[in-house]
């Protein structure tokens, strides 16, 4: 106990560095628990992002492709389903509800999605949670449209303006639906999802704005306007895919064999979750960057302690002869070096700690509204506890280089006293 009021003193004597360096080895903390919340967070918000659906049903392509064009809106469907195979599936004693899903055309380079009032209803994400509104409604009218939060804040849209669906997604778009405009009817609150870039209208409005169209073109003479649309019987003769929910999660595998030998066309039926999972494996070495990055901060603030323990040995020369004259042998020295450097790291790591908390009750809400990146307040799972350990024994250990330094000179100071 001595050795560490000896410590605490000398700290207290430079108390100015020791903050600084305190304050170095809490920021890296702070660095690498804050990346490893964000790490967690964007995992769990990524394999979240559609929840309770328990097959996607679409043209026979791999599943990831499924994935990225159905759930991300990310290319194109390598087939359509038609109509009466979606109604089929959607009728099957399994099945508690369906969600069709149409995609072909843009808005200023949004995708637009044909879908059904479910969307509304069944669509899930972070496990429970529903679409809300932030304002407006769903759509109701034939040429109403819903618009997620990030259309409307890039192009700043809001309730009843005006938009003009574009045909196809290229990046130069030529030929536009300017003869059947639609109106904004609700915005969606933000999700962190892929809906936050779409615009949603009905099966019936694509179904309306393609109907004087002819090989991705429109028919030269043969315009309808949206008076006489109205009163025609609007049917999708195909559509991208569906979202499909069951009954029972033991019928998953019995419907997703049923629908890979469906013989009336060549159809795919996929688990969103697991698929999810798999993408994540592709794509998720961004997050061992991450995790590299902050390993790196945390060496160079304990290499930062190292230097200015060591910068202040020539200092301290006479203040470790004066210990040794009064008895303290060289161990004492040593001891006095190495709880030190145990003191100055394991104050870096509580503040580090406290900071990411304070921080994180902070910014979460923040966060959650700009990016929809949801970050869980929980305590430090077992393997962060285990790199906050290694940050204090490695911070106890690195002090060992000092003390040796210390521990010759004391000798050799002692010794010339002695004399």
């Amino acid at each position: 106990m001595t050795v560490i009021r000896l410590a605490l003193q000398s700290l207290k004597n430079r108390w100015l560095t020791a903050l600084l360096t305190v304050l170095a080895i809490a920021v890296s903390v702070v660095l690498l628990l804050g990346v490893e919340k964000v790490r967690t967070g964007a995992k769990a918000s990524f394999a979240n992002t559609i929840s309770g659906t328990d097959l996607i049903v679409g043209a026979r392509s791999g599943g990831i492709q499924l994935l990225l064009y159905s759930v991300f809106r990310i290319g194109n469907a390598t087939n359509n389903m038609t109509w009466r195979s979606y109604q089929q599936i959607a009728n099957r004693p399994e099945v508690a509800w369906a969600v069709p899903l149409s995609l072909g055309d843009s808005h200023r380079g949004f995708r637009v999605l044909g879908t059904s009032q479910a969307y509304f209803d069944h669509y899930k994400y972070r496990q429970t949670q529903s679409l809300r509104f932030a304002a407006g409604k769903r759509f109701d009218d034939l040429f109403d449209a819903v618009v997620g939060a990030d259309v409307a804040a890039e192009l700043g849209y809001s309730v009843g303006d005006e938009i003009i669906v574009a045909h196809g997604i290229g990046a130069i778009i030529t030929a536009k639906h300017d003869d059947k405009p639609f109106k904004v009817s609700g915005v969606l609150a933000k999700t962190g999802t892929p809906v936050d870039r779409t615009v949603h209208v009905s099966l019936e409005a694509i179904e309306a704005i393609h109907i004087d169209w002819q090989d991705g073109r429109p028919i030269a003479g043969g315009q309808i306007s949206q008076d006489d649309v109205r009163k025609m019987t609007l049917r999708p003769r195909a559509i991208t895919a569906a979202m499909i929910g069951l009954k029972s999660k033991i019928s998953t595998f019995k419907l997703q064999r049923y629908i890979a030998e469906y013989r009336r066309e060549p159809l795919s039926a996929i688990l969103p979750g697991a698929t999810l999972y798999e993408l994540w494996a592709l794509i998720g070495t961004a997050e061992t960057a991450l995790l590299i990055v902050s390993v790196m901060v945390v060496i160079t603030a304990i290499l930062g302690m190292i230097t200015m323990i060591l910068a202040t040995l020539n200092e301290r020369r006479r203040e470790m002869a004066i210990l040794r004259s009064v008895g303290a042998g060289p161990g004492t020295v040593v001891g006095l070096l190495l709880s030190e450097a145990a003191l100055l790291t394991l104050a870096g790591v509580v503040l580090g700690i406290l900071a990411t908390y304070g921080l994180l009750f902070t910014l979460r809400p923040v966060i959650d509204s700009l990016y929809g990146l949801y970050l869980d307040i929980s305590p430090p799972a077992a393997m962060e506890w285990l790199a906050l350990a290694a940050i204090v024994v490695g911070g106890v250990v690195a002090g060992l280089l000092p003390a040796f330094r210390a521990y010759r000179q004391s000798l050799a100071d002692g010794m010339s006293v002695q004399s």
